[in-house]
């Protein structure tokens, strides 16, 4: 098993003879970019497949978020938590804000509503929540607090593709929601993502800002950029819409197995429940001192056998050279975050992983264990 490396996840592909004829209409209409017959029909799509009334692709998330903080005005502070991939709190930095970081809830190690309320101060605009390994914020608590102080939402829902919440979906909340289309996330199209807005007008906004800040491809009334998603992309994502059902129930038959081999082990958490997350985007788990060992000892005894894991997230945002100066950055104000980074661990989890090697994973796991 050693020679033949384990990850922990891997993109999802559709079989390539499906995809030939997508790119022989790519070749007919010779459009590569800029919105053509694809990027319109997979924005479409989207929209029906979530729900919702407004989506617009990007070239990847990381621009998406800085648009979509751009596109709401952010100014001065947003709050936001350290428990997440650097991109959440670069955009905030390159939107020409600062990051104020909050602690998280230690029940599912999403930004805690009450460290939110007390972090708001006269300089705060915004919010940027993530739906970590993609289980839903509070989104009822965290609205109550944005209405009560005026201030903008925008979810970094990277990894929270198909997620529903209360019989919605969970892109509904806030004022955007922005998604990852990385090849290592439940849905991808190799790069992208998109920003999911509430009206016509914000999407309008944002389209003009991923292209340059260009109107009518003449005026330029303000600053943007090139976030736009290629054709193939589009294409992809199309084709990709047409499997990923059968891959998220793939995916969330191997959270059952790791679901029923670890559930009862001593000294293993799950902060997204035993099973995982609904789309199973990640299989988190927490290594406390009820283990046999470490985190990090497990994870070098599963690496040393073939299984890469991930310790996902660590280290902190708010522990990364370039933003351990911020104030809010110190550890003593964030002690659930601190503890969660040096406990967590997502184990390998993808539609096409078989029974014999995640049995393997559980294996390894309750030898250490003891």
């Amino acid at each position: 098993m050693s020679n033949n490396n384990i990850f922990v996840t891997r993109p999802s592909l559709p079989p390539l003879d499906e995809f030939i004829p997508y790119l022989s209409r790519i070749w007919e209409a010779k459009q590569l970019s800029n919105g053509g017959p694809f990027h319109r029909e997979f924005e479409l799509a989207l929209a029906e497949y979530f729900d919702v009334e407004q989506v617009s692709l990007f070239t990847n998330a990381t621009i998406a978020l800085l648009v979509s903080l751009q596109a709401a005005g952010v100014t001065g502070e947003v709050i936001t938590t350290p428990f997440s991939f650097v991109a959440t709190s670069n955009a905030i930095v390159l939107a020409g804000a600062e990051p104020v970081f909050v602690d998280v809830d230690p029940r599912n190690l999403n930004i805690s509503a009450e460290q939110i309320e007390a972090a708001i101060t006269p300089r705060t605009s915004a919010i940027l929540p993530v739906h970590c390994y993609g289980n839903p914020c509070d989104v009822k608590a965290i609205e109550d607090i944005a209405k009560r102080h005026g201030l903008k939402i925008i979810y970094d829902a990277a990894h929270a593709f198909g997620v529903r919440h209360e019989g919605s979906s969970i892109l509904k909340a806030g004022d955007m929601s922005v998604l990852s289309f990385h090849a290592t996330k439940v849905f991808n199209t190799f790069e992208g993502g998109a920003v999911i807005s509430r009206d016509l007008a914000t999407k309008t906004r944002i389209d003009e800002v991923k292209n340059f800040g260009l109107v009518d491809g003449i005026q330029m009334p303000t600053v943007g950029l090139n976030g736009k998603m290629s054709e193939f992309n589009a294409a992809l994502g199309l084709l990709q819409l047409k499997h990923v059902g059968n891959d998220i129930k793939a995916r969330q038959r191997v959270a059952a197995i790791y679901a029923d081999r670890l559930g009862s082990v001593p000294g293993i958490k799950f902060p997204c429940g035993v099973n995982g997350p609904a789309n199973g985007a990640y299989y988190p788990i927490l290594i406390t001192d009820g283990f046999g060992q470490t985190r990090d000892e497990l994870f070098e005894t599963l690496k040393t056998n073939g299984i890469i894991s991930r310790k996902y997230f660590f280290p902190l945002i708010s522990d990364m050279e370039a933003f351990r100066a911020n104030p809010s950055a110190d550890p003593t104000n964030l002690p659930i975050a601190k503890r969660a980074a040096s406990q967590a661990i997502c184990l390998p989890i993808y539609a096409d992983i078989d029974r014999k090697t995640v049995e393997y994973i559980c294996d390894l796991i309750t030898a250490a264990a003891k």
